[in-house]
């Protein structure tokens, strides 16, 4: 089992726009045309997330956490590649400028998506082990397969 989120926005073009062209994802699938309301499956070091403009999919606002090795040097390619943050990013106060260390033990930052949708990247979260049967290795899922 893949368990995908789906992000709700609201054009298509510019939500792919910011999720390739900043965030550094490539549209792996989707509708034939992205004129709204439109559907595309978009994919990252082997994840994935579905992006929809379809009244329904999804609610405006929502938080994904993306778990990463190496935030420092994840932030400076999104810079590179065009995100913009508020203060200074160089000496971030808040976690939406730039990696901060949390009090809990991670270092994160957090960018909001055109539609205020907000990944959180996070180093330093250790997921426990699964436990009992559901320890099976999961295959990628198949985004033509819907």
């Amino acid at each position: 089992m893949a368990i995908i989120p789906t992000v709700r926005c609201r054009n298509m073009r510019a939500a792919l726009a910011f999720y390739t062209g900043v965030l550094d994802f490539e549209r792996v699938d989707g509708d034939d045309t992205l004129d709204d309301p439109s559907f595309s499956a978009l994919a990252r070091g082997g994840d994935y997330i579905f992006l929809s403009s379809h009244r329904g999919d999804g609610a405006f606002g929502q938080a994904i956490a993306v778990l990463t090795d190496d935030v420092d040097a994840l932030f400076r390619k999104f810079r590179e590649r065009g995100l913009a943050t508020p203060g200074n990013p160089d000496a971030p106060h808040m976690v939406h400028e730039g990696p901060i260390d949390q009090s809990w033990g991670t270092r994160e930052f957090y960018v909001d998506d055109p539609d205020g949708n907000t990944l959180r990247f996070t180093q330093g979260f250790h997921l426990p082990p699964v436990s009992g049967g559901n320890a099976e290795p999961v295959a990628a899922p198949d985004p033509a397969g819907r």
